[in-house]
């Protein structure tokens, strides 16, 4: 008999075998590895995340003292940022981050754009890499594209790019309750989409979430962090019927805020009527003499 012919009753066998369901097919179909196989849960949270958030700290005071690099490699201080007595808005990123952090600054740069109020002249603002790799060359060339992006000129104060130096971004970070871890399988750094205002003195007045600030939002945070000392009056009548929700994380409509607006709208009302009234009755005394 041929080899061919001596395969054939072995192939038929293995047919019916899978026909019937038999010992081959169950293994197939039903193995399941064991428990040092077992692949991780696909929901299961990283363990580099446990690592990372935000613990809000408001009204606690920045480091004023720390020391950074400009985009031009001059030591800068904190401080040198609140001389002006302005509010400052501060995004702790990475420059070569691969998306978040370019989406984060990219919504800082919309909302400084459309909020109404002017960078440099009503607010500064700063972006600090707390990646000690990055050089104040990364940062030069991330600085000049932002400011291009908002009809900036490069020699403009208004937005400033730094660098870590010695460690002061991770003090700098501590100190706002910003945490965040590097992977060590990647490289890549690990944290949340926040930004946070500061007042003229370099306290934390509010954290602002996500990748994009509604022009509003960030508006009133700047007034609410300056005390009124820039913005218009309005945005200062607008702060005493909104506040700022931790839960929704944006500026609502304020209830008590309302009563008050709306009480004092009536009673400048009731007063205007009572003074046309005097002055009808004082006209029809002196028409009548």
């Amino acid at each position: 008999m041929s080899p061919r012919r001596r395969l054939l009753p072995l192939a038929a066998a293995l047919g019916a075998a899978a026909l019937a369901g038999g010992p081959l097919v169950a293994r197939a179909q039903f193995w399941k590895p064991q428990a040092s196989q077992a692949a991780p849960p696909v929901d299961a949270k990283p363990r580099i995340l446990e690592q990372v958030g935000v613990e809000e700290r408001l009204g606690a005071q920045v480091p004023l003292g720390e020391t950074f690099l400009d985009d031009q490699g001059r030591p800068v201080e904190l401080r040198s940022l609140f001389t002006g007595g302005k509010p400052v808005v501060l995004a702790l990123v990475y420059y070569d981050c691969p998306m978040l952090c370019g989406l984060i600054q990219g919504g800082m740069a919309r909302a400084m754009r459309e909020n109404g109020l002017r960078a440099g002249t009503d607010f500064r603002a700063v972006s600090i890499s707390f990646s000690p790799a990055e050089r104040p060359a990364l940062a030069h060339e991330r600085r000049r594209g932002y400011l291009q992006s908002m009809g900036l000129d490069e020699s403009s104060d208004a937005w400033s790019f730094w660098v870590d130096r010695g460690g002061a971004a991770r003090r700098l970070a501590d100190a706002l309750g910003f945490h965040y871890a590097q992977d060590p399988r990647t490289g890549e750094w690990a944290h949340m989409a926040a930004i946070f205002v500061l007042s003229p003195s370099g306290k934390v007045s509010r954290y602002l979430y996500g990748i994009e600030f509604p022009p509003k939002d960030f508006r009133l945070a700047l007034v609410e962090a300056a005390d009124g000392k820039v913005g218009t009056t309005f945005d200062r009548l607008l702060l005493t019927c909104f506040r700022y929700d931790p839960s929704s994380r944006r500026y609502l409509p304020f209830a008590m805020g309302m009563l008050r607006l709306g009480g004092g709208a009536a009673l400048l009302g009731v007063f205007g009527l009572i003074a046309g009234l005097v002055w009808r009755e004082r006209r029809k005394v002196r028409a009548a003499a």
